[in-house]
């Protein structure tokens, strides 16, 4: 396993790499980045970009979209994957949120736990939320840091998305959590991809046990 100290120096690397790493969902409200996180899961942030202006021009606070037709939201995100479980899934949400937290919009709840109660939102979209809208430290596991955490061997590779956001807590300093969650996705998206990542121009190679077979495999 990479120790701390080793991966703290390929963290600093991935940062030079991505120094302008940063969240690409487009929001202007913290609940409008709730609805485009909902929407990013099993899907890319571009292809939710191009469903949400049409979704927030219709409906841009919790309080108008609580009032929708599913019918409606469906045609405003059919191109995002899962569109019909995600339509019921935002529509609820908008309706809890302005009969339970009303007197709080247009914020959100700042409580992890609380959050995580909306349908639609899991551990990963409440880090996301708290941490992008309020600054509050938290490392959201996604599929790219997930498989970073992994190739770069600080987790095995049967741990769980909890396993790994707590690995990366105990490694990265907490007033860097935020920040270097972003490193990581645009390091997974752009570079460590899931699929034909680029090892062989990666500065971070020596530190990758993953690397390293997939070199000495191809």
């Amino acid at each position: 396993m990479l120790s701390k100290k080793k991966y703290l120096e390929a963290l600093e690397i991935i940062e030079n790499m991505f120094p302008d790493a940063h969240g690409e969902l487009v929001w202007e409200t913290p609940f409008q980045l709730l609805i485009a996180t909902i929407l990013s899961a099993q899907a890319t942030d571009k292809g939710v970009n191009k469903a949400t202006p049409a979704l927030f021009t219709a409906y841009p606070d919790a309080q108008s979209m609580a009032q929708a037709d599913i019918s409606d939201i469906e045609s405003h995100i059919r191109t995002i994957g899962l569109y019909k479980t995600k339509a019921k899934n935002i529509l609820k949400t908008a309706q809890m949120l302005t009969e339970e937290f009303g007197d709080l919009l247009p914020n959100l709840p700042k409580d992890k736990k609380i959050l995580q109660t909306l349908p639609g939102v899991g551990r990963k979209t409440a880090n996301v939320v708290l941490a992008e809208a309020y600054g509050v430290p938290g490392i959201a596991v996604d599929t790219h840091v997930e498989r970073v955490s992994k190739r770069l061997d600080i987790v095995p590779q049967k741990a769980t998305v909890v396993e790994v956001e707590e690995k990366l807590m105990k490694f990265i300093p907490e007033e860097k959590w935020v920040q270097a969650h972003h490193h990581l996705i645009f390091f997974g998206r752009y570079h460590c991809t899931a699929k034909k990542p680029k090892c062989s121009e990666c500065p971070v190679l020596e530190y990758c046990k993953f690397g390293k077979k997939y070199l000495e495999n191809e």
